[in-house]
């Protein structure tokens, strides 16, 4: 059957999105995502993980969005999980998804090879239940003395003139490397005048880092400055308590 893909959406209500792992429903979302970090909102929700979720595999990187999307989504999922609640999101044209697909991240490619043959949208035995609990304590017991909270954080980071190198200056941004500090996704976009400013995703450790001496101390002074004019936060979300 070939399901056409096409999307509805408002930011205020639930989302809809048909067949995702089709090409068209794929380019569909890679057009949706063009000017968008997450599925609704400003910030990854459940909504996130139920598209997530919902690809079969990791989108080719010919959808440049998704790919930056879907990449992030993971990332988040690896170093804290994902707690906003969404507005609401809709996937027709593919395999129905569960409650517990939506609360619990896809497992690890070495998971998967594994276990072919396991339900993931079943439900959980006993021993799995187990196992995931013992994975949580153990998460817990190493993180618990340094990560108090996490937040996500949205950066503008402007160049100096239409002639810098935003390749470059992204470079020098990813560069700094703070424990507490991850990088997740990005793009460019247009100011006027041929400028264009790099917006940039990180997720953060509370009591690790702060995002003023992070612009103060890193992304303003020599040598990242050669690229970089100024910082601005656009977004802060706690996604960790």
């Amino acid at each position: 059957m070939n399901l056409c893909g096409k999307i509805t959406a408002d930011l205020a209500m639930a989302v809809t999105f048909f067949d995702v792992n089709s090409a068209s429903g794929l380019k569909k979302l890679d057009d949706y995502l063009l000017a968008r970090s997450y599925i609704t909102g400003y910030q990854a929700s459940k909504d996130d993980i139920t598209v997530y979720a919902a690809l079969s595999k990791a989108p080719s990187s010919e959808f440049v969005n998704v790919s930056r999307w879907y990449n992030h989504i993971a990332a988040l999922l690896r170093i804290s999980g994902v707690t906003g609640e969404g507005c609401g999101v809709t996937i027709e044209g593919s395999a129905p998804i569960t409650g517990e697909a939506i609360a619990t991240p896809p497992a690890s490619a070495a998971e998967d090879d594994d276990d072919d043959d396991v339900d993931l949208f079943g439900e959980e035995t006993e021993e799995e239940k187990k196992a995931a609990e013992e994975r949580a304590a153990s998460i817990k017991a190493s993180t618990k003395k340094k990560e108090s909270g996490k937040s996500s954080v949205l950066l503008d980071v402007k160049p100096w003139d239409d002639e810098t190198d935003m390749k470059k200056l992204e470079e020098a941004v990813r560069s700094v490397h703070l424990e507490g500090l991850h990088w997740g996704a990005s793009k460019l976009v247009a100011v006027g005048y041929g400028i264009k400013k790099l917006q940039i995703m990180m997720t953060i450790v509370d009591d690790l880092v702060s995002v003023d001496t992070l612009i103060e101390e890193h992304l303003t002074v020599e040598p990242i400055n050669e690229y970089v004019q100024s910082c601005d936060i656009v977004a802060f979300n706690k996604i960790c308590k």
